[in-house]
């Protein structure tokens, strides 16, 4: 997963959160990510996720986006990189991992313990017996 943290604008503080991509950003209420600020246009840019290269991000034709101050219309995305476009300011950053739930395995170990030490003490009783 990754946040997106919005730095400027009407909804400077929020954080969205992109869970599947392409991940569509701009004016329009169809885009995942819906920036009502000057300059930005119905479908400005598109996060994507690639095998090879990881989070990338391109813009439509003819639209300026620029990655820490540096234009660019298709680049790779790293943690923590600043993109800007029309007036919205915005940083891409992954989300910290979510901990699967453990309890089930847990358990499981448990119960193989106390039967490890059920059967040990079965067999002490037998050759104490015997």
């Amino acid at each position: 997963m990754v946040q997106l943290r919005i730095l400027s604008g009407k909804m400077a503080g929020d954080l969205k959160v992109a869970r599947h991509f392409p991940f569509q950003i701009g004016r329009s209420s169809k885009n995942d990510l819906c920036l009502d600020e000057p300059g930005v246009w119905d479908s400005h840019l598109t996060l994507g996720l690639q095998k090879q290269e990881g989070f990338t991000l391109k813009t439509a034709a003819d639209a300026f986006a620029a990655v820490n101050d540096q234009p660019q219309t298709s680049t790779r995305l790293r943690n923590g990189d600043i993109i800007s476009f029309g007036s919205a300011k915005i940083q891409f950053w992954l989300a910290p991992a979510r901990l699967r739930g453990l309890r089930l395995r847990e358990l499981f170990v448990w119960c193989l313990l106390a039967a490890v030490a059920a059967l040990q003490i079965l067999l002490l009783r037998r050759l104490v017996a015997g």
